[in-house]
């Protein structure tokens, strides 16, 4: 089904994306002109221990932060993120920062990796301590504190980052702290699309942004959803109900996002009857549980006997709801990264057997970022799947972050 589910998104993608258009509906951010630049007075709302994981265990400091940020909607929100600093003795300039993002793990505040731990992550971020570097991890927009998170908006996502980035080197050196100018992203999954998008709106921090690490990063979802789609139509039953759950989980999650938001669209808009039921737990549940309920939905229908073990008939997009203006302008402009040159260096790893983010959807993304004059070391393996692609890796990826911005910054 792998296999199926690339070639139809080689041979589907490009069309799809014309046809599409070019997002032309509501924006789901707000503009402002208070973007770039972070201006916000007094950033840091206020500084608690930190004591899940262990991590006190390898860091001098263990803590969450609340801290302002400009919203989704251009108004700043309190958001929360975690910030670990090193046991080793700071730099004579100051440690330098490295933004950890996060994968997906829903919309709803108990999602927020500060609240639900930081499993696998843990590993890397511990990697990076040892290192000697300042680790930010922000749960996002949305995510543990006020507010629906924006699911998969970049520019909400890349605010989060350099938000607390800014937070965190004014909460560092009112505590007397050294904290280097020099900071960095690496992330998976959505964290990779985060990553991408920090980098777009680095300067908005105002400081020295030394580089960006993808690692399966979203994109290109439009193509992704619908070559899901194509992929198993004519598939046996039992393929169907394990593939689809995941992409209308997704989508859930996208319209989960936008509740509550200046720019929204209804459940029942993108929704047939049966999905449309079930879709709204991702407000209040993580992605394992939204995928979970959505393909219970669909195996109660296949066993009654009327339905014969079918999945037809049973409702779940509506038709061509990737042309109602909110939704194509989130897909096509508001969730795409690379559409504009990117100055500083990135590194992209990516797995041939990667069934969540298809290597299709990044070797689309490598492509259009590099004509836009992004320069992009891509990683790509055939064997890596999208979880391995992280676990594989952890030790390269703290000496890809030493190479882009060694923990020690030579005095000028």
């Amino acid at each position: 089904m792998k296999k199926t589910l690339l070639t139809v998104f080689m041979s589907s993608s490009v069309m799809l994306l014309t046809a599409c258009g070019s997002g032309d509906g509501d924006s789901v951010f707000t503009s402002s002109n208070n973007e770039s630049a972070n201006n916000i007075q007094n950033p840091v709302v206020s500084v608690t221990a930190y004591t899940q994981d262990g991590m006190s265990l390898v860091a001098a400091d263990s803590q969450l932060m609340t801290y302002k940020m400009l919203g989704v909607n251009g108004k700043e929100v309190q958001a929360t993120s975690l910030v670990f600093t090193p046991k080793t003795a700071a730099p004579a300039n100051g440690w330098p920062i490295v933004v950890w993002a996060h994968g997906t793990t829903g919309v709803a505040d108990k999602c927020a990796p500060s609240q639900q731990g930081l499993k696998e992550s843990q590993m890397l971020l511990t990697k990076l301590l040892l290192a000697g570097y300042v680790v930010v991890a922000p749960d996002y927009e949305g995510l543990g504190a006020e507010g629906n998170h924006p699911f998969l908006n970049l520019k909400s996502e890349a605010f989060s980052i350099t938000d607390a980035v800014v937070a965190t080197h004014d909460y560092l050196r009112r505590q007397g702290k050294k904290v280097a100018p020099q900071w960095m992203t690496i992330g998976h999954s959505q964290g990779g699309h985060a990553a991408l998008g920090a980098a777009q709106y680095a300067s908005r921090a105002q400081l020295d942004y030394k580089g960006t690490i993808a690692i399966a990063p979203a994109s290109n979802l439009a193509a992704i959803l619908q070559g899901g789609e194509n992929a198993v139509k004519d598939q046996p039953v039992g393929v169907q109900i394990q593939a689809l759950p995941p992409l209308d989980a997704f989508t859930s999650l996208i319209v989960a996002g936008m509740q509550g938001h200046q720019v929204s669209v209804s459940y029942a808009d993108v929704f047939k009857a049966d999905t449309a039921k079930i879709a709204p737990i991702a407000e209040t549940e993580c992605l394992d549980s939204v995928r979970e309920a959505l393909f219970k939905g669909m195996t109660d229908y296949i066993a009654l006997p009327e339905h014969s073990g079918s999945l037809s008939g049973y409702g779940r997009k509506q038709d061509n709801f990737m042309s109602i203006p909110v939704i194509n302008n989130f897909l096509i402009k508001d969730s795409q990264p690379g559409t504009v040159k990117l100055n500083q260096p990135v590194i992209i790893y990516q797995g041939g057997q990667d069934a969540t983010v298809p290597k299709a959807a990044t070797d689309l993304l490598r492509a259009s970022a590099e004509a836009k004059g992004t320069i992009i070391q891509y990683k790509p393996d055939a064997k890596w799947t999208h979880s391995s692609v992280y676990l594989e890796n952890l030790d390269q990826f703290v000496i890809d972050v030493q190479k882009m911005m060694p923990a020690t910054i030579p005095t000028p």
